[in-house]
């Protein structure tokens, strides 16, 4: 059996690493003349790490374990501390921060490297399994369709669908290396958030987002930065300050509001990005990609009729994945993007009011998500 993915994300290489371990003939199909991501992290749920288990993928001393940290204020008072060894022991992992380049160099790393080809422009893909590209075309029983928020093949394939809109709040992220590390922590201001998350190697990946209009972009990000939160909390102005100005990123921040009615079109299913786009506001982009990966790798290794088990998979992912993406939108709405000053001061009064062991359990019911096994790689024998 033959599989395409078209996209070299964090969704379309787990997909890739699970169908490969599934038996499958893999061939992932990356637009970019190289593997990789914007220069920026990621916080991997426990839901994320255990895909990441199942997968055989090992990150090792690339992950970041978040044994600390907590909601602020501006000024740097405590609303709220996050209890971070409860949170352990109930699901048995930590959250973890990583480098995405990182977390992407670990998934092309359990990959053979001739199943990665770079530099590939997808130009067609048909429900019966056809990929064309500049230069070739493959017929493939599958196509794994992991091309991204703006994903060309949900254009293609759901002509009716409306697309990404705009969430509502747009973001400035960066990679510091502050001269002292600091523990993870939320700060909410109205219709403001700004997060930090520790990483290895003495890193600090830091984000600002702000309710405003879409394309209102800064013409001086840094400036801007320096103007909006030079006088907030440490470390806030530290790290903007050891940010690089050519390292600072700016994007209005988009979702897919209306539903998917399905993940599968004949062949092709769709995954990550292309199939649930979600704000970032509970941090679960990416681990609802790992997730829809391990999935789909079961179903097609347990099921042997390929359309049965892409409706097997449908029937798995889509509710959970729309669930977990409304679930953002609701989180945004009620935290960062609350624009009214005595809204805020309200939410962050009763915040204060809820006690610390129950902080353990806040999105327990996302982040206790347990992947399906996969098939054991069949070791070689010996003579």
């Amino acid at each position: 059996m033959r599989a395409v993915v078209v996209g070299g994300g964090i969704g379309g290489l787990g997909a890739a690493i699970g169908l490969h371990r599934a038996g499958w003939t893999v061939t992932v199909l990356e637009q970019a003349e190289e593997f990789g991501d914007v220069g920026a992290g990621i916080s991997l749920w426990p839901n994320a790490l255990r895909c990441l288990d199942e997968l055989g993928v090992d990150l090792g001393e690339h992950l970041a374990a978040q044994d600390q940290g907590g909601l602020r204020d501006r000024r740097g008072r405590w609303v709220a501390r996050w209890d971070a060894a409860g949170f352990r022991r109930l699901h048995g992992l930590p959250l973890a921060g990583i480098h995405r380049a990182d977390l992407i160099a670990g998934l092309c790393d359990a990959l053979p490297a001739d199943l990665l080809r770079t530099g590939t422009e997808v130009t067609e893909v048909t429900e019966d399994g056809v990929v064309r590209f500049d230069g070739g075309e493959i017929r493939a029983d599958l196509v794994v369709a992991a091309d991204g928020i703006h994903s060309a093949i949900r254009r293609a394939l759901f002509p009716h669908h409306p697309g990404p809109v705009y969430s509502g709040s747009s973001a400035f992220r960066g990679i510091a290396r502050p001269a002292t590390i600091p523990g993870l922590s939320t700060t909410f201001a109205p219709g403001t958030e700004v997060g930090v998350l520790p990483l290895t190697g003495g890193d600090v990946y830091w984000f600002a987002s702000s309710v405003t209009e879409p394309g209102a972009r800064p013409a001086d990000l840094k400036a801007y930065l320096k103007e909006h939160f030079g006088d907030w909390h440490d470390p806030i102005p530290a790290l903007i300050d050891a940010t690089p100005p050519e390292a600072l990123l700016y994007h209005d921040l988009h979702h897919l509001a209306a539903p998917l009615e399905t993940y599968v079109r004949g062949r092709v299913v769709f995954l990550g990005d292309a199939a649930h786009a979600m704000p970032p506001f509970l941090g679960q982009g990416g681990c609802q990609a790992l997730e829809d990966a391990v999935v789909l790798a079961h179903s097609v290794s347990t099921v042997d009729d390929v359309d049965a088990a892409l409706a097997a998979y449908d029937a798995q992912r889509r509710p959970r994945s729309q669930r977990v993406a409304r679930a953002s939108v609701r989180a945004g709405k009620a935290g960062p993007q609350v624009t009214s000053p005595v809204l805020s001061a309200l939410r962050m009064n009763l915040l204060r009011l809820v006690p610390t062991k129950l902080t353990a359990r806040a999105g327990a019911s996302i982040s206790g998500w347990r992947p399906p096994r996969l098939p054991r790689p069949v070791p070689p024998r010996t003579p």
